[in-house]
């Protein structure tokens, strides 16, 4: 029987469940990918639940996120995420390696391998032929702790490439056109497998863009075969003993179909502030910018420099323009100092940054009020630049250097001047040493985790009550991302690792006024939010379900959730439901309130469960699985994992 590549992957990690779509499924996780932004709740879960070394074939901290250093908090998490990392046997990438998901594929990537990363973007590895899945903090916890990922089996939605990129297009084109036609929700409970002749044209690292904004469309994961281009790129990287050749059978099937002329593609932008809002750069051409940004896990590699700096190359950013270049990796770097290509970028005035996330997730680079930021950025949701009133637009390093010169945004098939061609090096410089590996046994045992004054334990919450009353203190529009619910950027994140003191900046983009409303009915059992269609989308960030959880928040009801935090929702005691009934939606306000009885036999019992408002019947479906079901009932992941103990 055929197989296509995602099924494969899946099946040679598969340790329980079938291959129908949606049936629950449990998988072996090879390798965890954790960064400083959610690894600190990462050790501080395998601190609760962990007294030896790490049980995967390969485990990863990175500092990458929080290494704006404007007091001790980020410099404090850093020495205690390295401290953790030689208590449990984990491998710690020093701040200013490099973004996590470039780096893991430049050092660790192996095609065929599991990957389960605490980042949302960690299915950029689907690149290499991983089986590469962001999730929640807790869950890579359990995954370190020798656990299976458990998840709904997905559907395989296959895309055919055909063709080649014409001049002045490229791989992030590619991807804002599966975005144009499929919108920020139109992966939800997918993979998204590329096949077809189009694949000879992409590079190892054009493919790391396109998947890794797969995770923009809601999709579980992205995959790539492993072939030519993924050998030549573990080549570069001095690995080329960890290829190995992998793809779909011939004549396989999808679950989803579509199509892709890569020919016929022509630059793209996603307008504000949706991923999805995608239009060609030349219908809106001409606006003036402030700001163009080239970086980030979404458009990562040399070439994606290179080519900016030979656009660049004799020229100056006018007055009035901010270029921002945020280099990826130290090795990124490095290449780019050796070619001469950093210097060509600084000539024409770009502001050089430190090698990290940086203004990608708020840290630094924030825009000014109401101007236009061009970004190679994953992401544009409202505020997440760091400026609340924020106009940022998502583009390819080709359109952000071609407007940058401008001063305007510009269609670079306008520039009069060649397309650079450019050839991927093959030979890349290593930075091995900058990387601590794992202690032995013997000196592991001794060490103790350091942990700054701002370093919190997690809180015990307490198990899901069986009758709920709860006042609905919030009403969420559709797609409202984790951005928006528990905001990133340099005045939040530093108190990542204090769920009680980052709980004080939830929905505060939505409703300022939510944390004191919560805060007065607390003591009093808590409150509900309600929520429209993919609910908590974007980030893995699961202090955007922890804070409030702080905070008293017991039940989510809505129309649909983005898969990672429904789960980080679950994993803390918050009991996600679905209306069944999308009028509910409409009829349900703040200020009214939820009552069930009875609620943990409903929950063992059945799909459904009913609730009230006023006398009125409101009825929702869990679709939770029993593990999941059990978590809840318990209070969160860790009262379960205590429990069982």
């Amino acid at each position: 029987m055929t197989a296509n590549l995602a099924q494969k992957l899946i099946d040679d990690h598969r340790l329980g469940g079938d291959r129908s779509v949606g049936a629950p499924i449990a998988l072996r996780i090879d390798q965890t990918l954790t960064q400083d932004a959610t690894g600190t709740l990462a050790m501080l879960s395998l601190e609760a639940m962990l007294s030896g070394r790490v049980k995967t074939e390969v485990s990863v901290q990175y500092v990458d996120h929080n290494i704006l250093q404007v007091d001790n908090l980020n410099a404090e998490d850093h020495i205690f995420l390295e401290s953790a990392c030689r208590r449990f046997g984990i491998w710690y990438s020093r701040p200013g390696n490099g973004i996590s998901h470039v780096v893991h594929m430049e050092r660790f990537g192996r095609p065929g391998k599991s990957l389960l990363g605490s980042d949302s973007h960690t299915p950029a590895a689907g690149a290499l032929a991983m089986l590469a899945i962001g999730a929640g903090g807790l869950d890579v916890a359990l995954a370190m702790a020798g656990e299976p990922y458990a998840t709904a089996m997905p559907a395989i939605f296959g895309v055919e490439l055909t063709g080649e990129l014409p001049e002045w297009v490229s791989a992030k084109d590619v991807i804002l056109e599966l975005l144009r036609r499929h919108g920020v929700a139109g992966g939800v409970g997918k993979i998204i497998e590329y096949h077809g002749p189009g694949l000879r044209g992409l590079s190892a690292m054009d493919r790391h863009v396109i998947a890794n904004m797969g995770a923009e469309l809601g999709a579980t994961t992205s995959v790539f075969p492993s072939d030519e281009a993924t050998r030549r790129f573990l080549s570069a990287q001095g690995r080329e003993e960890d290829w190995k050749e992998i793809a779909a059978d011939p004549g396989c099937d999808y679950d989803q179909h579509d199509h892709i002329d890569l020919s016929a593609l022509e630059p793209l932008i996603a307008l504000p502030s949706s991923p999805g809002n995608v239009v060609p750069v030349s219908e809106v051409a001409g606006e003036e910018i402030y700001q163009s940004y080239i970086g980030s896990s979404a458009n990562p590699g040399w070439r994606d420099f290179a080519v900016a700096a030979e656009i660049a190359r004799g020229n100056v950013a006018p007055p009035g323009v901010s270029l921002d270049i945020n280099p990826t990796s130290r090795q990124v770097l490095q290449m780019l100092i050796d070619d001469g290509r950093l210097g060509a970028l600084v000539a024409a005035g770009a502001r050089l940054h430190q090698t990290g996330c940086n203004g990608c997730i708020g840290m630094g680079q924030a825009p000014a009020k109401g101007r236009n930021s061009l970004r190679t950025t994953p992401r544009n949701f409202p505020g997440r630049s760091g400026t609340a009133e924020d106009s940022v637009f998502l583009c390819s390093p080709e359109t952000a250097a071609a407007s940058a010169l401008a001063g305007k945004i510009t269609d670079p098939r306008t520039l009069k001047v060649p397309c650079p061609k450019l050839e991927e090096p093959v030979r890349a410089p290593q930075a091995r040493n900058l990387f601590e590996p794992p202690l032995p046994e013997r000196e592991r045992k001794t060490v103790r985790l350091t942990k700054g004054e701002n370093i919190r334990s997690l809180p015990d919450f307490d198990a899901l009550p069986d009758a709920l009353s709860l006042p609905i203190l919030l009403k969420a529009p559709d797609n409202i991302s984790t951005d928006e619910i528990l905001p990133a950027g340099a005045r939040v994140l530093p108190y990542r690792s204090n769920l009680e003191r980052i709980a004080a900046f939830s929905f505060e983009r939505v409703d300022p006024d939510y944390v004191r409303r919560a805060e007065a009915v607390r003591a009093q059992g808590g409150h509900a939010i309600i929520g429209g269609r993919n609910y908590g989308q974007g980030s893995s960030r699961e202090h955007a379900a922890a804070a409030p959880r702080v905070l008293g928040l017991r039940l989510v009801v809505a129309e649909s959730f983005a898969r990672i935090h429904r789960q980080n929702l679950i994993n803390y005691g918050v009991l996600p439901l679905r209306f069944l009934d999308l009028r509910d939606y409409e009829k349900l306000n703040p200020g009214d309130r939820l009552e069930v009885e009875g609620l943990r036999a409903m929950l063992s019992k059945g799909g459904r469960i009913r609730l009230s408002c006023s006398g009125r019947a409101i009825e929702t479906e869990h679709g939770l699985t029993g593990v999941q079901i059990e978590i809840l009932l318990c209070g969160g992941v860790i009262n379960r994992r205590r429990e069982a103990a």
